[in-house]
């Protein structure tokens, strides 16, 4: 049998369980913005209150034990005296902080950046376009000045043919003599349009086994020039004899028999060379002299002579 006194501790200790289960559940009850529904208050602890704008509170409390447990519970032995319930298992978790709200400062500041860039792009290709139109200008620039200079080239080549061809040329022929038997006259013929002044005149007279064996050219710039013929001038077509040669003067220019029978047998050959210097009438100032070089031989025969044009292209050149 079960006394009075038993029972009356049985009873309250079932009163005090149920008021720490009372208690358990209002401390677990919290708003869904964080704010807690009510202030609760136990025996290790005072009052505790959790912010809404600074964390969010999970509450999880221990199951009540029942008289039908098992025995491996966590229930606490409240058999030796009065005891509360075990106090809830509060976990705090910090959120994640809110982003910072997007001013228009910073949105127009980074508006402007998007555009700056796009004009940079812009800029950049413009003028690379810039470049190029001014490589093909050049590019056209110089093919314009190349056929610039070729036509200037070829108007000088023009001006040049018809200043050519309208100055003096003075030709060297041979004309047989109208006084001397068997003598001939080296004769100077302006064959040009203009009028042609002589300025010098230079002739010699050697001998030599063939006319590949002329002296040499420098022999005749030192010569002294002949200033008779100097200052005479040839209209288009008109001549004047330069150099007068005989059969009475083979012997004088021989000098002995010897050398006249080597001639008489071509065993060596006569030859007449020399220049005329002359210039344009027509032009004034420092006006660039013309030459022409010429060169006969003189066949001495027996009976008869004769006088050609011969000597290499050096002795018979035009300037």
């Amino acid at each position: 049998m079960v006394s009075k006194g038993e029972a009356v501790l049985a009873l309250l200790l079932l009163v005090a369980q149920g008021a720490g289960t009372i208690r358990a559940q209002a401390k677990a009850q919290v708003s869904p913005t964080g704010q807690p529904a009510a202030n609760t208050s136990s025996n290790s602890a005072g009052h505790l209150q959790a912010p809404a704008q600074t964390r969010a509170a999970t509450i999880s409390q221990p199951s009540v034990p029942n008289s039908g447990a098992d025995a491996g519970s966590t229930t606490p032995n409240c058999t030796e005296g009065p005891c509360d319930a075990q106090p809830a298992h509060i976990t705090i978790a910090t959120p994640a902080p809110a982003p910072a709200p997007w001013l228009w400062p910073d949105r127009v500041a980074w508006g402007a950046k998007i555009l700056l860039a796009i004009l940079g792009y812009v800029g950049i290709m413009l003028a690379l376009s810039t470049l190029k139109k001014i490589q093909h200008q050049a590019q056209f620039a110089e093919v314009a000045a190349q056929a610039a200079a070729d036509s200037a080239q070829a108007a000088l080549l023009h001006a040049q043919s018809i200043i050519r061809a309208e100055r003096p040329w003075i030709l060297i022929t041979v004309e047989p003599s109208r006084s001397v038997d068997n003598g001939f006259t080296v004769t100077a013929t302006n064959r040009g349009r203009g009028p042609a002044r002589i300025v010098s005149t230079v002739d010699k007279i050697t001998t030599a086994i063939d006319q590949t064996h002329l002296p040499d050219q420098r022999g005749l710039e030192e010569a002294t020039p002949s200033a008779t013929l100097s200052s005479v001038i040839l209209l288009p077509g008109e001549s004047t004899g330069i150099k007068s040669f005989s059969r009475d003067e083979v012997k004088s220019f021989c000098g002995s028999d010897e050398k006249y029978k080597r001639v008489e047998k071509w065993e060596e050959l006569i030859l007449l060379y020399g220049k005329v210097v002359y210039k344009d009438l027509m032009q004034v100032g420092d006006v660039e002299s013309h030459e022409t070089w010429w060169c006969c031989w003189y066949i001495h025969g027996r009976q008869k002579s004769g006088m050609v044009m011969a000597g290499p292209p050096a002795y018979n050149m035009h300037t």
